[in-house]
């Protein structure tokens, strides 16, 4: 075996990556802080779900390009570690423009934000091929999963720690100052991540695909892959549909608003509960796909997130919120340790970088269902919101009985 694989100073540079990620990007989590700060700049509730997509949606739109080129690398940390640079950049620089435009100049603050969410999440597009690409090649199947459970942990880990000290500075600094030294600090804890993940020793990888001549050829390749394997097409549309809960995850806390003392301690604790539930769930996500189980995860996942819509139709009190937001914690990180490892299973080495971009191309258009469910919030109400979620998220449960570990 190659030396450099499972190697045990990748898992803890993976993990620490997972960490300090964690810790930056908790403080605009969308089912809590984000929606909070575009409401305070004056956004309502469809602006929120623009921005919740926004946030992660970007990157659907290079990640076949990005798989287009990718294909052919030998290595890929060199433009990985460009990636790094460009996502932290942008995230100091939304930390700045609220600091220096936000107590006067909310439209304008509004536009800053909106910029930094896209090209933080555009870059990822990027990001999301390499990574996955590098971690393949250092990892070993049943490696992976060990070290992406550990991954998770310390990821949620990382995302209680954020949480705690959101909400002491939520509850300490007057907005909009509060918002813009969150930003400001995270970006220097995500460089430590980004640093640690960009001194991965990575192997070269000698089975790659001969680059086609156009663009335009490599997406009708990816189209006939799809069309052709069937395991593929259910899991794109099984994480498609798991992706639901973003019609209604964002506006949750606005429904907590309307009804409970929401301070800043609060919103701290709801996004420590949230966290809490990922970390926690991660010991049983990691015994599972360590097992190779991604399918038995995806199903008890989909159905954790099921249970806590069920919650969110009479939740009247921090608690009820604190149980929502912890098993909505626990769905989103057992959904995506599976989805990642079950693309890495079926797709062929030489394709796998295409065979990643084809399912998170499509499945990221779930992203997008922030923003029709701030049309339905503001048409119809919470109950319709919560209802169509719930049948979005249900029907992904049913497709996830014809996966296939």
């Amino acid at each position: 075996m190659n030396q450099k694989i499972d190697k045990f100073s990748n898992h803890i540079k993976n993990v620490a990556h997972g960490f300090f990620l964690s810790l930056a990007i908790t403080i605009a989590e969308p089912a809590t802080i984000l929606p909070l700060i575009i409401s305070f700049f004056g956004g309502n509730a469809i602006v929120i779900g623009f921005f919740a997509a926004l946030l992660r949606g970007g990157a659907i739109f290079v990640q076949l390009y990005a798989a287009f080129h990718a294909q052919a690398y030998p290595k890929m940390m060199k433009y990985l570690r460009r990636v790094f640079f460009l996502r932290w950049f942008s995230w100091f620089f939304i930390g700045m423009s609220i600091l220096l435009f936000g107590e006067n100049y909310h439209t304008l603050t509004l536009t800053f934000i909106g910029f930094g969410l896209f090209l933080f999440s555009f870059s990822a597009g990027f990001g999301a091929i390499y990574f996955k690409e590098t971690t393949a090649k250092i990892f070993t199947h049943k490696y992976r999963g060990f070290t992406n459970a550990w991954r998770q942990s310390f990821t949620a880990g990382g995302a209680i720690i954020s949480g705690a000290l959101a909400g002491w500075v939520l509850e300490n600094y007057e907005a909009p100052y509060s918002f813009g030294y969150l930003f400001l600090l995270s970006s220097f804890l995500m460089a430590i991540g980004f640093v640690a993940f960009g001194s991965i020793d990575e192997p070269i990888k000698k089975n790659i695909s001969k680059k086609q001549k156009s663009f335009f050829l490599f997406l009708v390749d990816a189209k006939n892959i799809l069309f052709n394997d069937k395991q593929l097409q259910i899991q794109v549309l099984t994480f498609l549909l798991a992706y639901g809960y973003l019609t209604s995850l964002p506006f949750i806390i606005l429904d907590a608003k309307s009804k409970i003392d929401l301070s800043g301690t609060a919103i701290g604790i709801l996004i420590t509960s949230q966290m809490t539930g990922a970390l926690i769930s991660n010991y049983l996500w990691g015994k599972l796909t360590s097992r190779g189980l991604n399918k038995l995860t995806t199903t008890i996942a989909i159905s954790f997130m099921i249970v806590a819509l069920l919650f969110a139709f009479n939740a009247q009190h921090l608690y009820d919120y604190m149980l929502i937001f912890f098993l909505a914690g626990a769905s989103t990180d057992g959904t995506r340790i599976s989805a990642g490892n079950l693309i890495i299973q079926i797709a062929p080495e030489e394709l796998r970088p295409t065979y990643v971009a084809i399912q998170a191309n499509i499945t990221s258009l779930g992203l997008f269902f922030s923003i029709i469910g701030g049309f339905v919030l503001s048409w119809f109400g919470y109950d319709v919101l919560y209802t169509l979620t719930l049948i979005l998220i249900s029907l992904g449960l049913l497709l996830s009985f014809k996966l296939k570990d």
